[in-house]
């Protein structure tokens, strides 16, 4: 076998592995996710599985990133064509309970089951769950909540931590909603709490699949 066709080998195998991590991880959580489990489940060795990954550790962190690569894709990918400020927030908090509502994790959204689980703990995994959400709320949220006071479609005394904080008290409610409940509902619920705090409706949701 070539050294090139190996290396595409081992790269299909990690990707097997992390797909089948992030599934497992969203329905039993990131403690759950054991070397033994996916070397089961996959129809490999436990020495193949900790070749790619070294520890434990290293797997849940590696399924963080993976998990992140799919939300970023789901919300903040979404809303790329819209316009800077309010019509990309809109745009994102559309996408946001899209991505909750179309069930793209199993069990849910997936940092929101992580940080349930990781956050009265120290080290590297919650420190990874942490950056990430921040990430997200930074860079996203925040910024185009600063752009839509910036151009007059939120008041000048807007603050926008409060308005982060509640988008996302917002969402931690729809995810538990359709979780714990089962409540189909809830979305709709979900996009009038967000039009009445923003002061806009959202765009034409997205079609469930």
């Amino acid at each position: 076998m070539s050294p090139r066709r190996s290396a595409a080998d081992a790269r299909q195998t990690r990707g097997a592995i992390l797909a089948r991590g992030v599934e497992l991880a969203s329905a039993e959580g990131l403690e759950g996710l054991t070397i033994g489990r996916l070397a089961a489940d996959l129809d490999m060795s436990k020495s193949g599985v900790l070749g790619h990954f070294g520890t434990k550790e290293s797997l849940q962190l590696a399924v963080l990133e993976t998990a992140a690569e799919v939300f970023f894709r789901e919300v903040p990918q979404r809303a790329v064509a819209a316009a800077a400020g309010m019509p990309h927030l809109l745009a994102l908090c559309e996408a946001w309970i899209s991505y909750l509502e179309r069930g793209v994790f199993p069990g849910g959204c997936f940092f929101a089951a992580a940080a349930t689980e990781f956050d009265d703990r120290d080290g590297p995994v919650r420190e990874a769950v942490a950056r990430l959400t921040s990430l997200w709320q930074g860079h996203d949220l925040r910024r185009h909540v600063r752009l839509a006071v910036a151009a007059g479609d939120l008041p000048p005394a807007t603050d926008p931590e409060q308005v982060v904080f509640e988008l996302t008290g917002q969402m931690l409610a729809l995810n538990f909603a359709l979780q714990l409940h089962r409540d189909r509902g809830a979305p709709d619920r979900a996009r009038r709490a967000t039009a009445r705090l923003l002061g806009r409706p959202l765009g034409a949701r997205e079609a469930a699949h």
